[in-house]
């Protein structure tokens, strides 16, 4: 045993053993969200490689960030959810966000957009403009982003089965402004998978669902060279219940399947892999989640070098944008959620993420009201301009404790997609069920931490107060969404019906040989033709997924 370790025991067996006598109540056992044993003390560790697991900012294996100077050379694009129930009020929106300081958009559509029926169809009743904008045609489109640049403007898109339409509408807007494909930048989320897993706004089949998905691979990176063509997405994972480690695992386990597709489609690794992102969660224990981060980067770093031989620097690198976790808002004292949020956008920018929206208090009851949203910005400017933490590359580096932590999600992560890749991939195991059955015995288990008192949640099961439900949040106009109806359905009327048909005819001819459905998605969104209608006929030759059919 080293003197080091010595007087660790030597200390734990004396000065510690007389102290906690006097405070029984901290006698328990301690552990990170996702049951990582907590050490009263960390020490120094002789077999911990620095030079090996660390290395430099900008350098493999990327642990310490993925550039070389981080937040000194630029802060992290602030971003800000949002979506109503009209466009109209969306782009509002967007535009007071723009004014307030963001620095790029983040868009929210509506449950019928991200599934692929038309605000007029019959089941859409009751959904129209609920959970984010409604966009059915390139006429909603334009009003969206009508007076923002989008050669200056960078667009994240949460859409994932839809997502091929919507980015066709998004370049046919850029072209409308003059702005050339080349010059577009930003994100579609595009991540089918977790949508099998915890999401279920999936439309199609697995493999077409990858068709897709490789298309639009293909496509960007002939002619949108600066969009991220996927945001692979770990925070719906960790909505739906799973731990720290699974959110990692999950994740990147998703991600090895869309590289290994890419390829089985022909794509050389080095030629896409720079596109593809990251979309991970941010909880309230800051340093379970800032080491979930860094053992995130390292571990995809040797994934792309190891695994897929990838010989570019940029294909190695695990760029990732970050939202405060949504489950973690409580209803019961809602301005408790600033503290919250101001703790998971703390350990976003420690763990050194490139893009960050930060939730605002009031969700947990209501779509955000403008007051609310300017406070969940003003809180990341405040980290970014008054907190020192972006002052310099991965300040909590070389901790004991950030170093070891990080060293153990690496590892329980490494056993989940070693299990995974033995069930066959990330398909199989959703087949089988693997990802939902660990996700709902982790969400089990929290919840029932909280009920039995083993996990205190401030308001809720401690501390609790007496509360008047607050008078002043949004609430969506019904008159909005009977508004938007009839403009889709006068939009069906007044175009050139005789073109859209051609346009789909050829969509549907495309979808069933092996070209690329881009440019067919394309010519179909410029004549008009609606995002139901497209995805109409998509379903009508690949046909649609049902819970338990993959």
């Amino acid at each position: 045993m080293s003197d080091l370790k010595s007087r660790k025991k030597s200390w734990e067996q004396s000065t510690v053993k007389n102290t906690i006598e006097r405070f029984p109540e901290r006698r328990k056992t301690f552990s990170t969200d996702a049951g990582i044993p907590i050490d009263r003390l960390y020490i120094a560790e002789e077999e911990f490689n620095y030079e090996q697991k660390l290395g430099f900012p900008g350098e493999f294996p990327f642990t310490r960030g993925v550039q070389p100077t981080m937040y000194r050379g630029k802060f992290w694009t602030m971003r800000q959810y949002a979506g109503f129930a009209t466009a109209e009020d969306s782009n509002a929106r967007y535009k007071y966000l723009l004014n307030s300081g963001t620095t790029g958009l983040s868009v929210a559509f509506d449950l019928p957009t991200q599934i692929g029926y038309d605000s007029d169809h019959p089941l859409a009743e009751g959904e129209v403009g609920k959970v984010g904008v409604p966009i059915s045609s390139l006429q909603d489109m334009e009003i969206l982003l009508d007076g923002i640049p989008l050669d200056k403007v960078s667009t994240s898109m949460t859409i994932n089965s839809t997502a091929s339409i919507l980015l066709a509408m998004y370049i046919a807007i850029a072209r409308k402004q003059g702005v050339a494909d080349e010059k577009l930048s930003g994100t579609i989320q595009n991540d089918i998978l977790k949508e099998y897993i915890a999401r279920g706004t999936y439309i199609f089949p697995p493999d077409a669902s990858m068709r897709i998905i490789t298309d639009i691979f293909k496509y960007c990176n002939e002619y949108l060279p600066r969009w991220n063509t996927i945001s692979i997405s770990g925070y719906h994972i960790r909505e739906a219940g799973s731990d720290a480690v699974q959110e990692v695992a999950f994740t990147l386990s998703n991600a090895i399947a869309y590289v290994e597709a890419a390829i089985d489609a022909g794509l050389d690794v080095d030629d896409f892999a720079s596109r593809l992102s990251f979309f991970f969660n941010a909880h309230n224990n800051l340093f379970e989640e800032v080491a979930k981060y860094r053992a995130a980067r390292r571990m995809w770093a040797h994934i792309m070098k190891e695994r897929f031989g990838a010989k570019k620097v940029k294909s190695m690198l695990l760029r990732f944008h970050t939202q405060t976790g949504g489950s973690t808002l409580t209803a019961q004292q809602p301005q408790n959620n600033i503290v919250r949020v101001t703790l998971q956008a703390l350990a976003a920018v420690l763990g050194g993420t490139q893009s960050l929206h930060t939730n605002s208090f009031d969700e947990a009851l209501a779509l955000p009201t403008e007051e609310s949203v300017q406070v969940a910005l003003r809180t990341q400017q405040i980290i970014a301009h008054e907190s020192g933490a972006a002052d310099t590359v991965d300040p909590l580096a070389g901790s004991y404790f950030i170093e070891k932590l990080t060293d153990e999600i690496e590892q329980r992560a490494k056993e989940y997609i070693d299990t995974i890749d033995k069930m066959g991939g990330s398909i199989e195991a959703i087949k089988k069920g693997f990802y939902q059955d660990e996700i709902t015995r982790s969400a089990y288990n929290y919840q029932k931490a909280i009920e039995d008192g083993d996990k205190t949640i401030v308001g809720v099961n401690k501390y609790q107060a007496e509360e008047k439900p607050p008078a002043d949040i949004l609430k969506i106009d019904q008159q909005m969404t009977e508004r938007q109806v009839r403009r889709v359905k006068q939009l069906k009327q007044e175009r050139d019906n005789e073109k859209v048909s051609e346009k789909l005819a050829a969509l549907a001819r495309v979808a069933a040989g092996t070209e690329n459905l881009m440019p067919a998605i394309i010519d179909c969104v410029e004549v008009y033709a609606t995002l139901g209608e497209i995805a109409g006929k998509l379903r009508e030759v690949f046909g649609e997924y049902t819970e338990g059919g993959v």
